[in-house]
């Protein structure tokens, strides 16, 4: 990571400090507003698994403030691949391209704002990297969603599976277990993280 993105990390860390030591406000806790990201031992591990990727096509769902952004874009850069973000607030998205456009990596960054579903049900097939970090009501539509354009050993990375979990991530985990092509494991890293792997069955199928 050079220095240039570095610093842009590091910012992002004091930024993560502030919201989590400022006193809460009640007429400010709408979602819309808050600042959530996911950890640095996340962010690193997301960065490792997108470098061992050849040419990654990169599907982030739940922009927010850009920060797992920037460690999948770093990542990107150095696999010859692309980032594909989304999110629901355009004022999120725009605090996210201005931050990646300071760490030099906007370029391998392709911003979008609005439905998560529709946006997903435009894109073409061939994704091969896809991180969960919205709206947990939206992990199982989400999945059903973008499940049909993977590509064979595509891996998805849902967060906050242990913290604050909750019946939307159970039912996640539920649901991406149960399709027959793909295998999934729980890690404790950070909040909690589903990391699961898509094979092509047909493919499976017909090598054994």
């Amino acid at each position: 990571m050079d220095t240039q993105v570095q610093a842009v990390i590091d910012h992002y860390h004091d930024l993560i400090r502030q919201e989590r030591d400022k006193p809460r406000d009640p007429e400010r806790q709408d979602r819309a507003h808050r600042f959530m990201a996911v950890g640095p031992e996340t962010g690193q591990l997301l960065n490792t698994l997108v470098r061992g990727l050849d040419r990654p096509r990169i599907l982030e769902l739940g922009t927010s403030m850009g920060y797992s952004g920037i460690w999948l874009a770093d990542a990107a850069r150095a696999s010859g691949g692309r980032v594909i973000t989304m999110e629901q607030e355009a004022h999120k998205s725009e605090f996210a391209r201005e931050m990646a456009t300071k760490a030099g990596l906007a370029d391998f960054i392709d911003f979008r704002v609005g439905d998560a579903i529709a946006m997903i049900d435009e894109l073409d097939e061939g994704i091969d990297f896809v991180l969960l970090d919205l709206w947990k009501d939206l992990y199982v539509p989400c999945l059903e969603a973008f499940y049909p354009k993977l590509n064979p050993g595509a891996m998805i990375v849902a967060d906050n599976m242990i913290r604050p979990g909750g019946e939307n991530v159970q039912a996640y985990g539920r649901a991406v277990r149960a399709k027959e092509d793909m295998t999934s494991v729980l890690l404790p890293v950070g909040t909690g993280l589903e990391l699961s792997r898509f094979r092509d069955q047909k493919h499976s199928d017909g090598a054994s």
